[in-house]
């Protein structure tokens, strides 16, 4: 599967708190709390964001608590995939089980432009393409059945296909 979209940069140990406050957990439409991602740190962000575009970041990534909702309001922002260094253990558990891509790279990525920059992922074989330069990186790509869950669109979606398959 491929994605390509405009990078949007954020650096190491992005909480999930700054991702989304705790003020908004009593939402639970992905969509609105998509009207709310990254406020406190860029407050314009909901504006500029467009579906498919790639929110990159460093190291740590979703560090914090445990709630779904940051993975959820990035998702429901239309945001494709999330490109880290690495991400905070339930963050990544969260981000697969909902569906929503994200990739550990090594590489450091934040020269990239924001908004301006393009990133093309090929989700099969974790390579990362920076569209204007043509430089490639690599990032660990998931294997099949993780990748299986996410174009089913997350774990309850997954579980449904599965079950009406042996059924």
């Amino acid at each position: 599967m491929y994605l390509k979209g405009r990078v949007w940069l954020f650096g190491d140990n992005v909480d999930t708190d700054a991702i989304i406050a705790a003020r908004y957990l009593s939402i639970v439409d992905p969509r609105e709390l998509a009207r709310h991602l990254m406020e406190d740190i860029k407050p314009d962000f909901y504006e500029k964001v467009r579906p498919g575009d790639i929110l990159v970041a460093g190291s740590n990534f979703g560090c914090g608590s445990s709630r779904e909702h940051a993975p959820l309001a990035i998702k429901g922002s239309g945001i494709s995939c999330v490109v880290a260094r690495s991400f905070a253990r339930i963050f990544y558990r969260n981000s697969i089980n909902i569906g929503l891509p994200i990739l550990e790279c090594p590489d450091d990525l934040s020269t990239l432009r924001p908004g301006e920059d393009q990133l093309q992922v090929n989700l099969d074989r974790g390579l990362i393409t920076h569209l204007q330069s043509g430089r490639e990186y690599q990032a660990a790509p998931f294997p099949p059945f993780m990748q299986e869950i996410i174009s089913c669109g997350g774990l309850v979606e997954y579980v449904k296909t599965r079950l009406a398959c042996d059924g």
